[in-house]
């Protein structure tokens, strides 16, 4: 093995070297760092959601670790590093439901865990994209299946009998396996669900739910990616420290200059410090500086990671252009960091098992990359396309229109969000004390779509009196407490932002606004 073999995410546990006790320290501490990257995602994305859908959100992200971690364990695993009879370079064989012998047993159990963190990143990369209009039932016979889409190409990548592997191909900690596969996954998903009720009706995006969410999950994915980089390394053992520093380094400085890039987009393109902006670029110099983290200097990190802030920025614009609708920004970040940062390898990556074009290694190198980000791209789209669609004839994929006006939170979860509608009587109040827009022309554009919007997810204060006539008409009707007739009509037909007369195209079938 070369000496950049020794330290990547490549170590395939099938190996006869297998890990040292610090090694096993060094991952299972990293893992553990990778998997509070599951309450970044949850925080930012339900930050990205009206209210009305942030409990629901977050619960998706509980779900892809349950679901998706016991397929993992029972299939994914295999498929990734089997080498059974019947293994090839496409397919593992073997490795089922896991376990090992006490021999092998530090190296199975560390690449597993570690690897396992990796895989329910993968899908929930995709929760955020569908988030706001997917029924949830359907969502986790997603989750549960969803582990096939990444565990195939991991192994192209990172198994010792992968073919990827064995052409070159260098992906240091899943810029391709995790990122451009997630991302590929969400603009199918995007796009076989289409966008949310009425959202492109109103001008420009709707307003963040929670800003502090958003900014609050960023730092925590911030702290979590120095353990998905580091922890790349697979171990601290002879020199890998060494590479553990560099890939430290490198990430920083990726999201430092990915961060710059968007304070200084939002403030060029929205005439302020947009939060999307920032959050959009800083993690899209992350996703991007994942692939090379440990084959580059710390100069081509900052060039690689603003570069793809500006992808990360630009996918955005032209996503609502053409009506695509994301409302977290995983394609742009995911995707278009993903993509940039796995051919950023190809020009980039220092001499070693092979040097990239900027480094005098030719063209070679570049075109691998180029040919792993087509493969895993290709594998992505159609496997969650077969995916989606399967589960299409067994449950819809997609909410009712009912579920999406009142929100997932109250009819999936019987979580309420009373008296949150409260931005009307704030801005009033603010002009009567002379507040002026004047200095911040976005707000009197802003306002009228906050109005819209927060109406569109407020609830309605129900009497104590109707309340307990509504409790009777359940019980006599044997529904659910949060879907009674009169309180589903009265609540609809009060809180969106549609006229109540057309609700009944809206809400096909025996509703009828009171």
């Amino acid at each position: 093995m070369t000496e950049q073999d020794n330290f990547s995410t490549t170590e395939d546990p099938n190996a006869e070297d297998g890990v040292t006790s610090d090694d096993a320290t060094w991952i299972l501490t990293a893992t553990f760092i990778i998997f509070t990257m599951q309450t970044g995602f949850g925080m930012l994305e339900s930050g990205c959601v009206t209210k009305k859908n942030e409990v629901n959100i977050l619960i998706k992200n509980l779900v892809d670790v349950v679901f998706g971690g016991i397929t993992y364990w029972a299939f994914g695993y295999g498929l990734q590093y089997g080498e059974a009879k019947g293994a090839n370079p496409v397919f593992g064989v073997g490795k089922f439901i896991v376990d090992s012998d006490s021999e092998h047993m530090g190296s199975t159990f560390t690449t597993f865990i570690f690897q396992l963190s990796f895989s329910t990143t993968a899908t929930t990369i995709v929760s955020g994209a569908m988030a706001e209009r997917t029924d949830f039932t359907a969502y986790c016979i997603f989750s549960f299946l969803n582990t096939i889409t990444y565990c195939v190409p991991a192994g192209w990548i990172w198994s010792n009998r992968g073919f990827l592997k064995a052409l070159g191909f260098i992906d240091f900690a899943g810029s391709c396996a995790v990122h451009l596969l997630g991302g590929c996954a969400a603009i199918v998903s995007t796009l076989f669900i289409g966008p949310r009720l009425r959202r492109y009706d109103m001008p420009g995006s709707p307003p963040l739910g929670s800003a502090v969410n958003v900014t609050v999950g960023t730092l925590i994915l911030w702290w979590g990616w120095l353990g998905f980089n580091c922890g790349s390394t697979f171990g601290i053992s002879g020199t890998k420290w060494l590479f553990a520093g560099r890939a430290a380094i490198t990430t920083i400085n990726a999201s430092l200059l990915g961060g710059i890039v968007g304070v200084f987009w939002g403030y060029g393109f929205c005439q302020r410090l947009d939060v999307p902006c920032v959050v959009n670029g800083l993690l899209g110099g992350l996703v991007s500086v994942t692939a090379s983290c440990a084959y580059v200097e710390p100069w081509h990190a900052m060039v690689i990671g603003g570069l793809g802030a500006v992808v990360a920025s630009i996918i955005p614009w032209y996503l609502d252009r053409i009506h695509m609708d994301d409302p977290v920004g995983a394609i742009a970040v995911h995707f278009g960091g993903g993509l940039w940062g796995t051919i950023a390898v190809g020009l980039f990556a220092q001499s070693g098992t092979q040097a990239g074009l900027f480094a005098g290694g030719g063209w070679y190198l570049l075109g691998v990359q180029i040919l792993g980000a087509v493969c895993t791209a290709a594998w992505s789209l159609g496997t969650t396309y077969l995916l989606l669609k399967g589960i299409s004839f067994v449950r819809s994929v997609r909410m009712s229109a009912w579920v999406e006006v009142l929100g997932a939170d109250l009819v999936e979860h019987a979580v309420r969000h009373d008296q949150i509608n409260d931005y009307e009587e704030r801005f009033q109040e603010l002009r009567r004390r002379g507040f002026a827009c004047k200095h911040h022309p976005w707000i009197t554009h802003v306002h009228p779509v906050l109005i819209q919007r927060e109406q569109l997810q407020s609830w309605i204060s129900v009497s104590k009196e109707e309340k307990q006539s509504n409790t009777q008409k359940r019980k006599a009707q044997h529904r659910p407490p949060t879907t009674g007739d009169y309180f589903l009509t009265r609540t609809v037909s009060e809180t969106h932002l549609i006229n109540p007369r057309n609700l009944a195209e809206l809400l096909p079938g025996t509703l009828q606004p009171g």
